[in-house]
């Protein structure tokens, strides 16, 4: 059985960090494409960041380029999102979310995955 767990979420000012660290297991990762999403109290569950399963593709929502970072382990079953500048907006459960692909494009709509984490709070202070 697949599993994915996040960590890492919290309190923090605008302008600071925070790194999320996604542990998968049940299953090699080595082929799964990973993803991260994120929602927002009243709004829709919306694409963050994606890595392919080699880790040569990423993909980022406009809202987060330049400002978030995310990667694969080196045991290639934990991916992470690092997140600068955070912004009061970037206030949101965050998922991280998996799909066995080998495909070079990065998958950014939820249903192109296929398992997911319970999310992990990030709140982000004005």
């Amino acid at each position: 059985q697949v599993q994915l767990v996040e960590s890492g979420g919290g309190l923090v000012q605008a302008g600071g960090s925070l790194r999320l660290s996604c542990a998968a297991s049940g299953r090699t990762f080595g082929n799964y494409a990973m993803g991260w999403f994120r929602q927002a109290p009243g709004k829709e569950r919306e694409f963050v960041s994606g890595i392919s399963w080699s880790g040569g593709s990423t993909e980022y929502a406009d809202s987060v380029k330049g400002r978030f970072t995310i990667s694969r382990g080196s045991a290639r079953n934990t991916v992470y999102l690092q997140m600068n500048s955070l912004k009061p907006e970037d206030t949101a459960v965050y998922y991280c979310a998996g799909v066995r692909s080998t495909r070079l494009r990065v998958g950014v709509y939820s249903e192109e995955y296929d398992y997911w984490g319970q999310g992990t709070q990030v709140t982000v202070s004005s």
